[in-house]
């Protein structure tokens, strides 16, 4: 038999698929084999659970919709333990709020099903490029009252601090590492969502809104988060 190994595949990283029907979890188990990755299956969200701490996958294939223990809160459960494994959710739901739920428990991407296999294996080469690529920096960031410390990914305001999800994280990170610079949507998109995320870029202006609640003392007339209008935004933060 032929053996199909991609460049990242050589590197033999592990896989967990959770779908609770078995044809699709074997038709992507298949085709990531022949790809040259290791899997694993999980046919439950209890199961997907216990196989994460047991076996530390470098990377997710979550289905929403399941019985039980539901792809969100398996994403839940996960983020709150590890904060960098790329998690890909696979849902027939594709509303807006539903991918903003979804978002804003930490996956970090979405695919539609009926899932397009070739697509699958692109989508999750690209996350799994991008993971070790991109190291948070060690140093934390100071802007006024404003402190974000990048290893624990706390964010405090004159030492009060808040709290905030995975993406409201990584966007007011993006946002206050260049304070004062105007960041289209599509940057920020890109940066935060990773350019190989088929989204859109309005997704930026929810999170925008949810920082401006949680930072601004009017988030009606915000002080530090600014729309440049016409073409996105920028932090302010004397």
């Amino acid at each position: 038999m032929k053996a199909w190994v991609s460049d990242v595949g050589r590197l033999m990283k592990k896989l967990l698929i959770v779908d609770d029907e078995p044809d699709i979890a074997a038709s992507i188990q298949y085709v990531l084999t022949q790809e040259g990755f290791l899997t694993l299956l999980a046919h439950d969200g209890l199961k997907a659970i216990q196989l994460v701490e047991a076996e530390k996958p470098d990377l997710i294939i979550l289905d929403l919709m399941m019985p039980g223990l539901d792809g969100y809160e398996v994403c839940r459960r996960v983020r709150s333990a590890d904060r960098k494994i790329p998690i890909l959710m696979l849902t027939a739901r594709t509303s807006e709020i539903d991918t903003v739920v979804g978002l804003e428990l930490g996956a970090n991407d979405y695919i539609a099903k009926p899932v397009r296999l070739r697509e699958l294996v692109a989508r999750v080469k690209a996350h799994l490029r991008e993971s070790p690529s991109a190291p948070q920096p060690t140093s934390g960031i100071r802007l006024g009252n404003l402190a974000i410390d990048m290893e624990s990914r706390t964010v405090t305001v004159a030492n009060q601090p808040i709290e905030l999800t995975f993406k409201e994280f990584e966007l007011l990170a993006a946002l206050a590492k260049h304070p004062n610079r105007v960041f289209t949507r599509d940057q920020l998109f890109a940066q935060v969502w990773g350019s190989d995320f088929l989204g859109e870029s309005r997704t930026v202006d929810v999170h925008i809104r949810y920082l401006r609640e949680k930072l601004e003392a009017n988030p009606s007339q915000p002080k530090h988060i600014l729309t440049v209008r016409g073409v996105g935004y920028r932090l302010v933060w004397e």
